[in-house]
């Protein structure tokens, strides 16, 4: 088989490790004597809801809300499915959010609260707390975005933002809570996914305050003002972990970047491919860590070390980009077009990068597919990578060789996708 269709089909086994229909059933709890809540925010909130519709009991109670991102939906019957704004969140997350934390606040003892969070929840469960208006999270949002800020620390800042993340869903309700969650962040902690409505959170105002600093973020007025009240304690803070209203509170995580690494790896076993999985919680600037990754890519294809090829160097996780030019374009893209530059056309060395929620940054593909004669390719139609990279504009370049990799919304998501494959069978 040929090096593009392996890297293609490894891709697709990678989304199918994460895919809910197969990993969520096992995990759902039993029906309470009273009622069932169903909320969630997320790119696979939609397919999680529908799972759950599929696999509980007729005759119990059951009835929601989920949040996914537009053009995420799928047809529900009991769950109702709102979309709304990603990555830069908008008033149709907003009015949602807020319905989800008014119906969870309604439930009694003897209910469940059933929560599904998936990648990207984060903007979509968008609720500003007091005194801070949506137009002021978008604009936190899309400054943390243009700086390059890792996951990590936007969520930091989202909890100390939001009336509902950061543990204070779960602290509005008195019923059972259980959260069942798909991680798209490295590490896979509860707290850091979809901004952990239901997980205690270690972080501070002030540490929201030293990332507006270290990043140079323009905060308006009314978000500093709240983040300096908060660090004087004259806010409440987050509930943080080992609070005793976490007590019947379970978050459990159903799905990672590294089952689906180990799904694509035995592919490449079933084709007679050794593999090595180089991590599944990479990250950086996604240009640079290409360039670490050519590295050993080289060293592999003309040294036969430290792996022997024919081989396919996985990885996961999630890179950043931080924006110099005007092109279009993803960190998958992008990690992809470094890549190219570094390997200069090496012989026998082909790669592909895509995004398993089917969506690489806001572009209509999940990434790309790297070739060995991609560069010779590209300058027979007057394509100049570097230039190109220059400009973040990764997408003009793939989609000027008809190498993007479309698949349209996955409803699921764990994460990055990459795997370099050094001796490749064509």
């Amino acid at each position: 088989m040929a090096s593009r269709q392996i890297l293609i089909d490894s891709f697709r086994a990678a989304v199918a490790a994460a895919d809910p229909a197969k990993i969520l059933p096992p995990h759902l709890p039993g029906a309470p004597h009273g009622r069932t809540l169903v909320v969630g925010a997320g790119k696979a909130a939609a397919s999680m809801a529908r799972v759950v519709e599929d696999h509980w009991p007729a005759t119990a109670p059951l009835e929601g809300l989920v949040i996914t991102r537009y053009a995420h939906g799928m047809p529900t019957r009991r769950i109702r499915v709102v979309e709304a704004g990603h990555p830069v969140p908008d008033e149709a997350g907003e009015m949602a959010a807020r319905e989800i934390l008014r119906r969870a606040g309604e439930l009694g003892a003897d209910d469940l609260l059933l929560v599904l969070v998936s990648g990207g929840g984060s903007a979509l469960l968008a609720l500003p707390a007091d005194g801070i208006g949506m137009a002021e999270l978008k604009t936190i949002t899309r400054e943390l975005l243009r700086c390059g800020a890792p996951i990590q620390d936007m969520n930091t800042a989202r909890k100390h933002l939001s009336a509902i993340q950061g543990g204070r869903l779960a602290a509005a309700c008195r019923a059972r809570v259980v959260a069942l969650i798909i991680s798209d962040v490295t590490g896979d902690d509860p707290t850091h996914i979809g901004s952990g409505p239901c997980a205690g959170d270690p972080t501070t105002f002030q540490d929201t305050l030293d990332i507006f600093a270290r990043y140079g973020v323009k905060a308006p007025a009314a978000v500093t003002e709240r983040l300096q009240h908060g660090a004087r304690g004259e806010i409440a803070e987050t509930p943080k972990p080992g609070d005793p209203l976490f007590a019947h509170v379970e978050n459990r995580v159903i799905a990672t970047a590294q089952q689906s690494l180990q799904a694509a790896a035995e592919l490449f076993r079933k084709h007679g491919i050794a593999s090595a999985i180089l991590g599944d919680s990479v990250t950086g600037e996604a240009s640079e860590v290409a360039k670490v990754y050519a590295a050993l890519a080289r060293q592999v294809a003309l040294h036969g070390t430290p792996f022997e090829p024919p081989v396919a160097l996985i990885s996961g996780g999630e890179c950043t980009v931080t924006l110099r030019g005007s092109g279009r374009g993803g960190r998958c893209s992008e990690f992809l077009l470094s890549l190219a530059v570094e390997l200069d056309g090496l012989g026998g060395v082909a790669a592909l990068a895509c995004d398993t929620d089917g969506i690489d940054g806001s572009e209509d593909n999940a990434g790309a597919l790297l070739m060995p004669d991609s560069l010779q390719r590209a300058a027979a139609r007057g394509l100049h990578a570097r230039q190109l990279l220059a400009n973040n504009d990764s997408y003009g370049f793939f989609s000027g060789l008809g190498d993007l990799v479309v698949t349209g919304p996955t409803r699921t998501n764990v994460n990055d996708y990459r795997v370099i494959l050094v001796g490749a069978p064509d």
